[in-house]
């Protein structure tokens, strides 16, 4: 799909959203217009999403050099942050840079960069993810962390952002529902169940997505049953400090976060979640 035919599907004046909506009880989309719209313009983006990593798998992409990896992975992220440049400064009048859309990309990016260069060690030895690219040339890896039996692709750094954005937009609208809903004093709760829950779905759900046949060949666990009923739980880790953290990115009408704020709070979920999952680690060793 074109940006530009994307982009007139996702007018500023369709995605538009009133601060008022939604007050009177539970509401999935923010009182924030701005984050409103970037919300919505996240949902729009998931045919795209989809049709471009089904492609992959249906046209045998996977096998590819070093330039198309990393020009297919781009191909899916850059929407994300040209599309709302483009459009949403005519509206805002603010710059291209200051708003929700590129902000929650940034978050993403810098959140998925530490967790990529560390995390990814911890796929390969402890929940026995393989990946196996051998037109790729390019890898960035941590040096002292995991084995170093297995390298990680560059372009897995462009790839995980985009992934990373539908899973915390879905997560966000679904704690917002939640927590703008009349249930007293059952609301953290509620709260705390639906972040524990989404994780491990969508920890689930990317598994069994991905792991296919058709991507066997370049990507696979060693033990795809494990993987889904134990490593699932430990993949969940990833999401456990970030759903609530970026949660807060912009909530409120009115918020406007510098960027260094998005870069550490994203780099400060990404402490945490080495901390889980080297924890966590001790566990999955005996599963």
């Amino acid at each position: 799909m074109a940006p530009g035919t994307f982009a007139q599907s996702t007018s500023a004046a369709s995605l538009s959203v009133t601060p008022a909506e939604g007050r009177r009880g539970g509401h999935w989309f923010s009182t924030n217009p701005d984050k409103a719209w970037g919300e919505k313009f996240f949902l729009a983006y998931l045919p795209y999403f989809f049709a471009l990593n089904y492609s992959k798998q249906l046209m045998g992409w996977m096998n590819v050099g070093t330039f198309w990896h990393v020009t297919q992975n781009l191909a899916l992220l850059l929407p994300l942050i040209v599309i709302p440049a483009v459009l949403r400064p005519t509206v805002t009048g603010r710059a291209w840079w200051d708003n929700y859309a590129v902000k929650m990309v940034l978050w993403m990016f810098a959140y998925n960069f530490v967790v990529t260069y560390f995390g990814c060690e911890y796929f390969f030895d402890v929940l026995g993810m393989v990946y196996y690219f051998p037109q790729v040339s390019v890898s960035l890896d941590s040096a002292l962390v995991g084995s170093g039996e297995q390298v990680i692709p560059i372009g897995m750094y462009f790839n995980a952002p985009a992934f990373f954005v539908v899973y915390h937009t879905i997560a966000v609208l679904l704690m917002r529902r939640v927590r703008t809903i009349e249930v007293g004093a059952l609301k953290p709760v509620l709260t705390v169940v639906t972040v524990v829950a989404v994780a491990y779905l969508m920890a689930f759900l990317e598994t069994r997505l991905v792991a296919t046949d058709a991507n066997k060949p370049y990507f696979w666990y060693q033990d795809l049953g494990w993987m889904l009923k134990y490593g699932s739980i430990f993949y969940a880790c990833y999401f456990l400090p970030s759903f609530p953290m970026v949660f807060t990115l912009e909530e409120q009408a009115g918020d406007r976060w510098a960027l260094s704020r998005v870069v550490f709070e994203a780099l400060a979920a990404a402490a945490m979640v080495l901390v889980l999952i080297d924890f966590a680690t001790h566990f999955m060793r005996q599963a």
